[in-house]
């Protein structure tokens, strides 16, 4: 009866070949940014094009478990912190590689993941908040305490991280595709997660965990096992970024970043993943647009959200398939 249950619960897998056909198409594009922008003579777009990649894989670790999990984490940006002074404290032992780099940054954030996640899932609601949010200023204000790598002024990188002793990732294209990879590499183990029965129970518990609970399942293991699996993806984005702009602060881990995160999972579409990769593009693009329009951009930014919730409440994601409706 359980597998009959969990099986019924996910209302949203029908749309699931469509969405992976759009992230297919997002992925196709974006490999076509560097020689684009090459083309059209300002290679720094690569740059900015990494960073958005980088917040992407954030963003869609963040909407595995509030999507998937209904869980607002407003901390999750502690795992970016993880990931970029992960880079800085190893390269500073003579420990540059990145994929090194990577499962300490990995390491880190899955023991932080544990035991805060452990602490904060016997909450629920807006104390689920508040507490997601106090772990992340605790870690943030940590690594402020951290004068050997610069405090609240951050701490700049002598160099990128290496792939097997090689300085490749030192050329801004190659680094741009090895985010693309592991941007392409985790969403498909996502979305490997959402479509399998360890999903399916995510989802039936966002749905009604009681009713979960009572035909045999533990609530709380399930979503402590996504948290976590969620942090060390994060990490993940938080090396990239460090290798990015090649300097790390405490502001990579801001309660302000963790909003930001929540902002484009919520524009892209809460529960799609195809929808968090499009809103952190959607997000950092108007970002960039609307910074070198007016220094208010906060304020019309704000006004596009509004509207984005008001008129698709399911965001870009939503707005797409509604469009796609009437056209047929």
């Amino acid at each position: 009866m359980a597998e009959t249950t969990v099986s019924a619960a996910p209302h949203r897998t029908p749309a699931i070949a469509p969405r992976v056909k759009a992230a297919a198409v997002l992925f196709v594009l974006f490999a076509l940014v560097p020689p684009v922008v090459t083309a059209l003579g300002d290679p720094f777009l690569v740059l900015v094009a990494t960073r958005i990649l980088a917040y992407a894989i954030a963003a869609l670790a963040l909407d595995l478990i509030l999507g998937y999990g209904a869980m607002v984490s407003f901390g999750h940006a502690a795992y970016l912190g993880f990931g970029t002074y992960a880079v800085a404290i190893l390269s500073s032992y003579g420990v540059n590689d990145l994929f090194l780099q990577m499962l300490g940054a990995i390491l880190v954030s899955a023991v932080f993941a544990f035991v805060t996640g452990a602490i904060s899932l016997r909450t629920r609601g807006v104390y689920f908040i508040m507490i997601t949010l106090a772990f992340g200023q605790m870690a943030f204000f940590f690594f402020i305490s951290l004068s050997a790598y610069g405090g609240d002024d951050g701490y700049g990188l002598s160099n990128r991280s290496t792939i097997f002793g090689s300085d490749m990732l030192e050329n801004d294209v190659t680094l741009f595709y090895v985010t693309l990879a592991l941007l392409i590499a985790l969403f498909a183990l996502c979305h490997r997660i959402v479509s399998s029965r360890f999903g399916r129970v995510l989802t039936g518990i966002r749905e009604n965990a009681t009713r979960m609970e009572a035909i045999g399942y533990a609530p709380f293991r399930y979503q402590l096992t996504a948290f976590v699996i969620s942090g060390c993806m994060t990490s993940v984005a938080g090396v990239l970024l460090a290798n990015q702009a090649e300097f790390v602060s405490p502001a990579f881990m801001s309660w302000h970043r963790s909003g930001e995160l929540i902002v484009m999972v919520v524009l892209g579409g809460i529960g799609t993943l195809t929808g968090a990769i499009g809103g952190a593009v959607a997000a950092l693009l108007l970002e960039e647009f609307l910074g070198m329009v007016t220094d208010h951009w906060q304020l019309w930014f704000g006004l596009f959200l509004v509207l984005m919730v008001l008129f698709s409440p399911r965001g870009i994601t939503g707005l797409v398939e509604q469009i796609g409706r009437r056209k047929r």
